[in-house]
């Protein structure tokens, strides 16, 4: 049984990732840390989760952490970036599912998320978590920063047309929605239930720290720059995320269906990406509490753009989901284990 440490647990995600872990088969949380609430139960905290856990928070101490085989950080921008090193050091392998080691380009990192890298050196071995294009390094890796939630989506849906040079990729748009679970368990006016519900607003128009991240990878994929338009909305509902995303073909005789075999070519090995039937549109309540992406694929008049549908739900293959899932490649394990999850319905 390997043994798992969570620093961070009483957030969205942190929460989320016990939910899962408490049916993994192959793995034990030891340790779950909150500075905030350390001495607390854990069902004192989340009351969905009595029964399930004998622990208590405690101080996200390097020495305690370095018990578990694998320490996830589920902590706020720039809280990993500090701790990383030393576990790494004693042995343990880390994700991290904020942004500390997402970007390469340490000057671009720091001009978005204001503060200075405290480790830049880890940068070019940190293997970015996304299983279904890297999964091979994943498995090898001791250090891995999980993908922020809009760039899973977005990725996902782009990623088989610009590795087939199919599309123009210097004017695509990425059009988003969030539910509010997105803005973290932090106290915020504009989370506040009357000022999110029954509203719909973008937000982060000028410029959203998952831009650099999203065109970086698929900047390596395109092995040149790309050029994105992406607008993030903020939407009433509590889970999920959906993109659609406008891209333009460079030959517009190629066919739907033809794009539509590329897709499903390109993820048949993948066990989290669903490619729909053409002419789907795929619900975020279709994938919510699962580990799923569902994609479909639209060609309005048949004419020369093609509009991509990318649903997930942000918390689980947008955050912890995709970190069990990196965590099982990590620990050679079957990659699917503790997350074939139904999603859930209403």
């Amino acid at each position: 049984m390997k043994k798992v440490a969570i620093v961070g647990g009483t957030g969205y995600t942190g929460v989320e990732l016990l939910r899962l872990l408490a049916r993994h088969p192959e793995v034990e949380v030891c340790a779950i840390t909150s500075r905030s609430e350390a001495g607390k139960a854990v069902s004192e905290i989340y009351p969905s989760l009595r029964g399930e856990y004998d622990l208590a928070f405690t101080q996200p101490t390097t020495q305690a952490l370095a018990q578990a085989d694998l320490v996830f950080f589920a902590t706020p921008n720039g809280v990993a970036m500090k701790q990383a090193p030393d576990l790494l050091a004693l042995g343990c392998k880390v994700i991290d599912l904020a942004a500390d080691f997402r970007i390469r380009n340490v000057s671009v990192w720091s001009s978005w998320y204001g503060m200075e890298h405290a480790c830049p050196e880890l940068l070019d071995s940190a293997v970015y978590g996304l299983p279904e294009v890297n999964k091979t390094s994943i498995k090898d890796a001791n250090l891995v920063a999980n993908p922020g939630c809009y760039p899973t989506a977005v990725q996902l849906g782009l990623l088989p047309l610009i590795e087939q040079g199919l599309i123009d990729t210097q004017n695509l748009i990425a059009d988003c929605k969030s539910g509010v679970s997105g803005a973290g368990r932090g106290e915020a006016v504009g989370s506040l239930l009357c000022e999110a519900g029954d509203s719909f607003k973008a937000y982060g128009v000028a410029g959203h720290r998952h831009l650099p991240e999203i065109k970086e990878r698929l900047s390596v994929a395109n092995n040149s720059a790309v050029g994105m338009t992406f607008v993030p909305h903020l939407v009433p509902m509590i889970r999920g995320i959906h993109a659609t995303i406008y891209a333009r073909l460079k030959d517009s005789e190629y066919s739907l269906q033809a794009i539509q075999e590329l897709f499903e070519e390109r993820y048949k090995d993948h066990p989290f990406v669903d490619i729909m039937p053409l002419g789907s549109h795929p619900e975020t309540r279709s994938v919510r509490g699962s580990n799923i992406c569902r994609i479909a694929l639209h060609q309005p008049q048949g004419e020369d753009t093609l509009v991509i549908l990318s649903a997930i739900d942000n918390l689980v293959k947008g955050a912890a989901g995709q970190a069990i899932h990196n965590m099982n490649l990590m620990l050679g394990l079957e990659e699917s284990t503790g997350l074939s999850i139904v999603p859930l319905a209403p």
